[in-house]
């Protein structure tokens, strides 16, 4: 029997988890190197999956199956595409570098009668997060899937609500309740969209009669599985609503710039670079694959909400007057950009999405994390509270502005290939969509320059006088996510090289083929 990859990949971070939760209260620092040690294993382990996988090769690889509830047709199984694979890479290249970035953010503090939750757990959640949404990732049982997309909730819930931000401008009393607020509405939400969900996936149990997504996606493409075009849609309603909540998109999205501006910086990565992630990742393995009639009839609809999401998130970015939350709203706009590309139907807006997946992750780091440092030093995220930090710190700012550019999609960088994918594959099939999405580039070079003109030129403010620059540790975070959305954006073969076969079957899955270019005839 091999080596079960795949199983140890999603393991390892669970039982570090544990291990991390169980060092005593007083060694707090020998649990943050643990995690991080754990964290670190586990990249080594996705590089390996990386590595193994070969684009050519059967569509699932590494796969694992076993019996797990016979009686309702429940298995374990695992297996990957390039899709889940670059996804898996990224979810385990940002692990350490939340880690690090939150490496004092769990200390404990006194603040009048209260005290932060202890440091261990902190971390501990973390790495739980990071194992269930690995799995996630990896499961090819539709039950298996859902049972931890719908578990990832509770550790972001306490992640959310027991670490929030401490640069909170009207005292712990209110802080607290607000991190109270946002937690139990990203909760709700989210449940909300995995009970709807949950019925379309018994509904998919009673017609299928199992929970294999290679099973029925096979019996569907060869004829022997028949759905009525009613039942379809529905089916298919219930598991996009669960996704969009994740994604998130408009309308669905509130949840968002509450969770992100109550958390910590980290925190926040963790929700928009790595969590959210897996609502679009399943609506290109689950929605596309199982439902490919009613994903085709509901196409339209959804490009209109995801185009929505494109400009709505990018004007209320513009107007925001908290870092933290004028990068969720922006946020919004990209996820919006992932899920036009999916739906566009075209081979090039498909791996333009994926790539987007990855690239997003990366750049939202930089820009957010390099934010998270920035607001520690000045205890405020209002963006009125800074002015000439790159006279204090030229460092920071100049991470800053790399990181907002990579937000902009600045060719060169990572992000322009990937927004160029998606808007020439959705040109190309519907031109009036593509068209006024070009807009959101136009206003993220806005909610972006005038962020960093704001905040890093103009007079020095007192408060900023004194500002550190960043420190060795808070380099080591940055710098490898620079030279990441630098390499990506000149030379992203890599990435595509794996994701390009997985789209393609994908367009076999829908039965779409990538629009001619009409060509005038020659005289």
């Amino acid at each position: 029997m091999s080596f079960p990859l795949l199983t140890a990949t999603a393991a390892l971070p669970a039982l570090g988890a544990i291990a991390t939760a169980a060092v005593p209260a007083a060694r707090r620092t020998a649990a943050k190197w643990l995690a991080l040690i754990v964290s670190l294993a586990t990249l080594a382990l996705a590089v390996t999956v990386f590595a193994r996988f070969d684009p050519d090769g059967a569509r699932y690889q590494l796969t694992e199956s076993h019996a797990w509830i016979a009686d309702f047709g429940v298995r374990y199984e695992l297996g990957v595409d390039g899709i889940a694979v670059a996804l898996i890479a990224l979810t385990a290249l940002l692990i350490p570098f939340i880690i690090l970035a939150g490496w004092h953010d769990a200390d404990p503090l006194e603040t009048g009668s209260k005290r932060w939750r202890p440091t261990q757990g902190f971390f501990a959640l973390i790495l739980a997060v990071e194992a269930m949404v690995i799995i996630s990732f990896e499961a090819t049982d539709v039950f298996l899937f859902y049972i931890f997309f719908e578990a990832m909730l509770i550790p972001m819930y306490f992640l959310i609500g027991g670490y929030g931000d401490r640069a909170h401008q009207h005292g712990e009393e209110t802080a607290s309740t607000q991190r109270s607020y946002a937690a139990v509405k990203f909760l709700l939400y989210n449940l909300v969209g995995g009970l709807i969900m949950l019925a379309a996936v018994i509904g998919l149990y009673v017609v299928a009669g199992n929970f294999s997504l290679t099973e029925i996606a096979e019996a569907r493409a060869n004829g022997t599985l028949h759905m009525a075009t009613s039942t379809e849609r529905w089916l298919f309603l219930g598991f996009f609503f669960a996704f969009a909540v994740k994604a998130p998109l408009w309308p669905l999205h509130t949840w968002l710039p509450n969770a992100m501006g109550e958390s910590t910086a980290p925190v926040a990565v963790l929700i928009t670079a790595v969590v959210d992630k897996v609502g679009t990742f399943a609506m290109l393995r689950f929605c596309l694959q199982l439902f490919p009639e009613a994903s085709k009839w509901a196409t339209p609809a959804i490009l209109v909400l995801a185009l929505i999401s494109i400009i709505y998130g990018a004007l209320l970015a513009v107007g925001q007057r908290d870092i933290k939350r004028l990068v969720a709203y922006a946020s919004i706009s990209h996820f919006g950009f992932i899920i036009m590309g999916i739906f566009a139907m075209t081979s090039q807006g498909q791996s333009g999405a994926t790539l987007y997946m990855v690239n997003h992750g990366i750049s939202t780091a930089a820009l957010m994390l390099v934010a998270g440092f920035l607001i520690s030093r000045r205890g405020s995220r209002l963006i009125a509270d800074y002015g000439g930090v790159q006279k204090v710190a030229p460092v920071l700012a100049g991470t800053f502005l790399i990181g907002g550019l990579a937000t902009l999609s600045l060719p060169g960088l990572a992000p322009f290939v990937s927004e160029f994918l998606v808007l020439v594959g959705t040109f190309s099939r519907y031109p009036a969509i593509g068209i006024i999405a070009t807009f959101g580039i136009v206003l993220a070079a806005l909610y972006v320059l005038v962020l960093y003109q704001r905040t890093m030129t103009g007079p020095v403010k007192p408060d900023v006088a004194k500002m550190p620059d960043l420190r060795v540790r808070e380099l080591v975070v940055v710098a490898p996510l620079i030279v990441l959305l630098v390499f990506l954006g000149v030379y992203p073969k890599p990435l595509t090289d794996v994701v390009n076969p997985a789209v393609k079957q994908t367009m076999s899955d829908v039965h779409k083929k990538d629009p001619q270019p009409e060509v005038e005839a020659a005289k």
